[in-house]
């Protein structure tokens, strides 16, 4: 993780072992390396680093995950850089091998999806 560009705002557990549920506030700092050329003059956050992000949670979150794929991916609205957003990663026991995952900002979606994980 890009320690020096991320910053936390707040982390929710929920009370029960399981935490079938994470929800953590991130933003992406406007001197993230990967912004000046996306776009000069009005940058917004590549979609790659979103992804990243998400995955850095998914680690927090479940230590040992090991991704296997990317279903689903939907990016509804542009980031920009220091914009808040909250990622939430939400799994069933039913189906603990797939996490779906949505980035809010200001109450709205910007990105959501499904990650496939697996065990290490």
């Amino acid at each position: 993780m890009l320690e020096g560009w991320l910053k936390n705002c707040h982390v929710w557990l929920p009370p029960n072992l399981l935490r079938m549920n994470f929800e953590i506030c991130r933003t992406i700092g406007a001197d993230h390396p990967s912004l000046p050329g996306h776009f000069p003059g009005e940058p917004i956050v590549p979609g790659v680093v979103i992804l990243d992000e998400i995955l850095a949670v998914l680690n927090e979150w479940r230590e040992g995950a090991r991704l296997t794929g990317i279903p689903v991916v939907k990016f509804l609205a542009p980031l920009k850089p220091d914009q808040k957003f909250t990622i939430r990663l939400s799994a069933t026991e039913q189906a603990a091998a797939e996490i779906a995952f949505s980035c809010t900002s200001a109450g709205r979606v910007i990105t959501e999806g499904q990650l496939q994980i697996a065990s290490r």
